[in-house]
């Protein structure tokens, strides 16, 4: 393990070198206004007529999609659902209804609005009527051998110049888009859940993606009230990508000493909502337990990974659905503590990796969580998955949580000296065995 940092570990009695107090809210503000505006934008090479879009297939009535039948359904378009499974089917109508009932019942819709949206809902389990949409998303299972499957009946299905999306949030769209007959029709319509409720949208065009058709997702981002972000294909795309790198940090800090509620104390009270172990709890532990052993093949042999996460799905410990994750949740409530059983295997971690465990101050959490988003987010820019470094404020503020009123880790590091945020960068991947982002790259 690096030497301690002066940067990264600089005593809570010093002026710290990389500051991590509030900076001017309105300045923060006017930064992601402005960012979000500019997000919306297409470059003038790639602006295009959108295609018209009255009617939207969506495949798959699970959680996602029916959270995008009913943003589709408010935006005042037809919705066709489709699965192959009836029940399922019915499940999810079922779903649809409730969230209308219950809307009626809060008194947050009218009663004729909330029915005429219902009836716009054609549910079907055959494949042949995707020949109404103008639009196709696949809300499907995140496995490419599932989504691919899927896409060869879209291909058979659809007619001619629909376009055909994938809410993929880490598969190579580009694989997805060979399944079919025409990829410039294909692109990612990456949502966020649950759909009808969070503001994100990634658009991801893929190779061979037409202009008209990623001028298609950019309106329908805003027919349906979303904030879009452009993203290229890459693993994870934009706010994945950073979102990972940020949860190793945190991952590495309770290796280096730190228990998961210092973690999540801390970037609560730095704005986060929650921090990323509840997090991870509420979203279920093996869906990251999932793509850790999908991934492991490519993982490069020097980073630094950390099997805390993985010991805790072994023993079933799987988040809230499960009763217990990184932490308990007794009666529905958390323990306010990581019990004897998480604190013995993140322990374990430490002795098995050779670290001396130490006290982590809510300072260098911060600093190192801020850090590891920058440094991910230089590399973004770099390789040309997000054209704008302000399109990764807009992404993490709307799709995961980070303080509006601090702007966006990008604007974070706008403020630090340069040659200091460098330092810093170099330090947190050499410690990681990651690479380094160049600084610079944020100050565009």
């Amino acid at each position: 393990m690096p030497a301690p940092s002066t940067i990264l570990n600089a005593p809570d009695g010093e002026v710290p070198v990389i500051t991590i107090d509030a900076p001017p809210e309105a300045a923060a503000l006017q930064h992601q206004a402005s960012s979000e505006h500019a997000a919306m934008q297409l470059a003038p090479a790639q602006q295009a007529v959108p295609r018209p879009i009255r009617t939207v297939a969506i495949i798959g009535a699970g959680t996602m999609g029916t959270g995008i039948a009913i943003s589709v359904l408010d935006a005042d378009m037809q919705v066709l659902l489709l699965e192959q499974d009836p029940a399922a089917l019915a499940r999810g109508s079922e779903r649809i209804d409730m969230h209308y009932r219950k809307r009626v019942s809060a008194g947050k819709l009218k009663a004729e609005l909330a029915a005429a949206n219902a009836a716009r809902l054609q549910p079907c389990t055959d494949w042949t009527q995707l020949g109404q949409a103008d639009l196709v998303i696949e809300a499907v299972f995140e496995e490419l051998a599932v989504k691919l499957a899927v896409f060869v009946q879209i291909d058979a299905h659809a007619r001619p110049g629909a376009v055909l999306a994938s809410n993929t949030s880490y598969l190579d769209l580009d694989q997805i888009a060979a399944a079919t007959s025409r990829p410039q029709d294909v692109l990612g319509l990456h949502f966020f859940s649950p759909a009808n409720i969070m503001k994100l949208l990634e658009v991801v065009p893929g190779a061979d993606t037409a202009p008209e058709v990623l001028a298609t997702g950019l309106d329908m981002a805003k027919r349906l009230g979303k904030q879009a972000v452009v993203a290229s294909n890459s693993f994870g795309f934009i706010g994945n990508r950073i979102y990972n790198a940020y949860r190793k940090q945190c991952e590495f800090m309770l290796e280096d000493g730190a228990w998961p509620e210092q973690v999540d104390a801390a970037l609560q009270a730095f704005g986060f909502a929650m921090g990323p172990f509840a997090v991870a709890d509420l979203s279920g532990l093996d869906i990251a337990w999932r793509m850790r052993r999908a991934q492991a093949a490519k993982r490069p042999a020097q980073e630094r990974y950390v099997a805390i996460l993985d010991h805790l799905c072994e023993r079933g410990r799987l988040g809230q659905k499960a009763g217990a994750g990184y932490y308990n949740y007794a009666d529905g409530k958390r323990s306010a503590h990581s019990d004897a059983t998480v604190r013995h295997i993140i322990e374990q971690a430490s002795l098995a990796r050779g670290v001396a465990r130490r006290h982590l101050s809510d300072t260098e959490i911060c600093r190192r969580a801020l850090l590891a988003m920058a440094n991910e987010a230089a590399q973004l820019v770099a390789e040309g998955v997000a054209s704008r470094a302000s399109d990764i404020d807009v992404a993490m503020v709307h799709g995961y949580g980070f303080p509006r009123r601090h702007g966006g880790p990008v604007f974070w590091a706008r403020r630090q000296a340069l040659a200091t945020l460098q330092a810093g960068m170099q330090e947190l991947a050499a410690g990681s065995g990651g690479a380094t982002g160049n600084a610079a790259a944020l100050h565009d």
